[in-house]
């Protein structure tokens, strides 16, 4: 029996053991499972920079004066005297197109004026002779009135006449095209003995361009949200693809009024204005249809207190407490439809996350403008707080104002390009 009773004995003080151990263990779980979590971050001194707003746009390299040539007359070219790259002075002798109708329809027209002024002469004399009869009396109104109308009629016709020999004139002239500008020959789309197509009312084929190689633009698509950042006379950094090892100064000056759309109408809309940039760097070789990257300087703020562009994200507003929803058991449903209005969704804020003590706190800050590193900080927060700048996970979706913090180790940026205050 004694044998019996010490083997009971040890199986319940077993079994406490267990159960004890089960208990340790499930205490230890329900702890840790209410562990703050410690985030990982980096930070940065909240310092005084100079910061430049910028606005970046692609586009292409034009001559700032360009003259496109197109003939007014058709024909066949017989002289093409020039070649493309080729520098002209004003009034060069271009091209020439074959004369030989248009002198043609020159010396018809010539002879329709001489027979005009024939029937002109003698319709005058008649004219005369007709009103000296009439105040003698020898002839009627009606002779009268028909000799005049005669007269107007032979006037008209040589009015006609010398209109037409006029416009053959102009059209044997411009037979012969010459340079309007000085220049050179930047595009040239035809050959010699081809024939050019040419109207005085539309337009006519373009045979060539002669432009300024000496006075370069660039020509950028801003969209419409950055184009009102930009004014006359702001200067510009014009990276050409070209060129990769230079960048060239500019200057805004002009800005269209009018936008350009692209996908109207469809999901890909896109709405721009062109932007000209003078190109103020003189001895560099560009040409036309060279792409470039502009980089507009819009306004410059020096010795402003400034944090990592990264730093600044949105927070939403606490909302109201959602006791005041809940009704009593008493309450009825109007009361319940009374409170609702009171709940409202409100606009994110702005905040930075401020490290001290191991934690961050969320601070809500005014911004100004940014360039592409750091951003102008109006109010909110004051120079010499530590900031944090990472990560980029952490700011934007982990953080909240109190949570635990620590610095990762070699990730604290460096204090640098900070201006004196």
């Amino acid at each position: 029996m004694a044998t019996n009773g010490k083997k009971s004995k040890k199986k319940i003080i077993i079994f406490s053991v267990a159960i004890a151990a089960v208990l340790v263990l499930a205490a230890i779980v329900v702890l840790s499972s209410k562990k703050e979590p410690v985030f990982s971050i980096e930070t940065e001194k909240v310092q005084r920079r100079t910061i430049t707003q910028t606005v970046t746009a692609t586009g292409k390299i034009y001559p700032e004066v360009a003259v496109v040539i197109s003939p007014e007359v058709s024909g066949e070219v017989i002289a093409l005297p020039v070649k493309e790259g080729m520098r002209v002075k004003k009034g060069d002798l271009l091209m020439k197109i074959k004369p030989d109708t248009y002198i043609a329809m020159r010396d018809r027209a010539n002879a329709g004026l001489t027979s005009a002024q024939s029937s002109l002469n003698r319709s005058e004399s008649e004219h005369k002779r007709a009103k000296e009869l009439f105040t003698k009396g020898l002839i009627s109104d009606s002779e009268l009135e028909q000799a005049k109308t005669s007269y107007e009629v032979t006037k008209a016709s040589y009015d006609q006449a010398a209109a037409a020999l006029k416009q053959s004139s102009e059209d044997l002239y411009k037979t012969t095209i010459n340079s309007p500008m000085e220049g050179t020959i930047s595009a040239l789309s035809i050959e010699l003995g081809e024939r050019v197509l040419g109207t005085s009312q539309f337009q006519g084929t373009n045979v060539m361009t002669v432009a300024d190689l000496s006075r370069m633009e660039a020509r950028v698509d801003v969209g419409e949200n950055d184009v009102i950042l930009i004014s006359v006379g702001d200067t510009a950094r014009i990276e050409v693809d070209a060129i990769p090892d230079k960048k060239l100064v500019g200057v805004v000056y002009e800005i269209a009024n009018s936008a350009k759309t692209k996908g109207l109408g469809t999901q890909e809309e896109v709405t721009n204005f062109e932007v000209k940039i003078r190109v103020m760097d003189k001895g560099v070789i560009l040409r036309p249809g060279m792409s470039m990257t502009a980089t507009i300087e819009t306004e410059t703020r020096t010795n402003v207190l400034a944090v990592p562009v990264q730093s600044v994200t949105t927070r939403s507003q606490k909302k109201m407490g959602e006791g005041d929803m809940k009704q009593s058991d008493g309450g009825d449903a109007q009361a319940a439809n009374d409170v609702k209005p009171k709940v409202k969704a409100e606009k994110p804020k702005e905040v930075v996350f401020l490290f001290d003590n191991n934690a961050v706190k969320s601070v809500e800050v005014k911004r100004g403008i940014s360039d592409d590193q750091y951003t102008e900080i109006l109010s909110g927060i004051e120079e010499g707080k530590e900031v944090v700048s990472g990560s980029y996970k952490a700011i934007n979706r982990e953080l909240e104002d109190g949570a635990k913090a620590r610095i990762e180790k070699d990730k604290k940026k460096p204090d640098n390009k900070a201006t004196g205050s």
